[in-house]
């Protein structure tokens, strides 16, 4: 087929052959399968701003780190260079996370370029090397999901053990390759550590999982992964070599009060002081 625009930059570079055919089209991007030399491969295009459908939402971008501070400043803004900025960050936030996920040895594509906003990766395939379903176009029986849930479950705690929480995993972003699950489409990913919101994420990931293959295996509905994982985290107690039980009792513990109150006077009183120093400072420079 005619190379996309986008894509015909690396057939002149080299960096690709051939555009064979287009695999999917999502929200994000426009997938092509691509040869390279003897290799078959995919070339992930993402879409302009103007012509995604998904938003960067706040809760996403939280804690994100941009080059320098004209472009937080000019983000922030909303100029046509901050919008510029703000698109290439989270493109960028796709591709360091492929690569951080592939070293930590999540199941998710090899990837091998990224030039231009267009991802160079491994092209997933099922056992006949044609490109792999969706985890949603597959179907399990009782073993086999128990099976590609634990598989699943495993790559989430290695993720995690990374630093970092797909933030919207489902049955619609994993590919049902040769060899099991493969985990895909990273440009909302969260860090664990820096994201207040990716405790909430990690558990609805999970539960997305537990509902989905809940309805080949009933017994993983009773199943409180999410919980427990995250227990294991925050206690410094998680590695990829965990072994899981499923099962998690919430502690209830009785508020302290007195704490709660000490640290809003507290805040009071640093607030205080901070409008007594800008008093003091602006007293002083007239």
């Amino acid at each position: 087929m005619k190379a996309p625009s986008r894509l015909q930059t690396l057939v002149e570079e080299g960096i690709i052959d051939s555009v064979l055919r287009q695999l999917m089209s999502g929200k994000e991007a426009m997938v092509y399968v691509v040869r390279c030399g003897e290799e078959v491969r995919c070339a992930k295009v993402f879409k302009e701003a103007t012509q995604r459908s998904f938003r960067q939402a706040v809760d996403y971008t939280e804690n994100r780190r941009v080059k320098n501070t004209r472009q937080a400043r000019a983000m922030a803004k909303g100029t046509k260079f901050g919008r510029e900025s703000q698109e290439a960050a989270w493109q960028s936030a796709e591709v360091d996370a492929l690569y951080r996920l592939a070293h930590a040895g999540v199941r998710v594509p090899k990837p091998f370029n990224f030039f231009e906003g267009v991802l160079l990766m491994e092209l997933i395939t099922d056992e006949n090397g044609d490109a792999a379903p969706r985890l949603n176009d597959s179907h399990f029986n009782a073993e086999q999901a128990i099976w590609a849930h634990g598989v699943l479950i495993e790559q989430v705690v290695k993720m995690l053990c990374a630093g970092i929480v797909h933030a919207d995993l489902s049955e619609f972003n994993i590919l049902m390759a040769h060899d099991g699950p493969v985990i895909i489409d990273l440009p909302q990913a969260v860090d664990a550590a820096g994201n207040n919101h990716a405790q909430r994420m990690l558990m609805r990931d999970i539960n997305n999982l537990r509902v989905f293959f809940g309805q080949f295996a009933p017994g993983l509905l009773q199943t409180q992964y999410g919980p427990e994982i995250w227990d294991l985290y925050q206690r410094g107690e998680l590695s990829p070599e965990t072994v899981l039980t499923g099962r998690f009792k919430t502690v209830e513990r009785k508020a302290d009060l007195s704490g709660v109150f000490r640290e809003i006077n507290d805040a009071k009183t640093s607030e205080e002081a901070r409008r007594e120093r800008l008093r003091a400072h602006y007293s002083a420079k007239r």
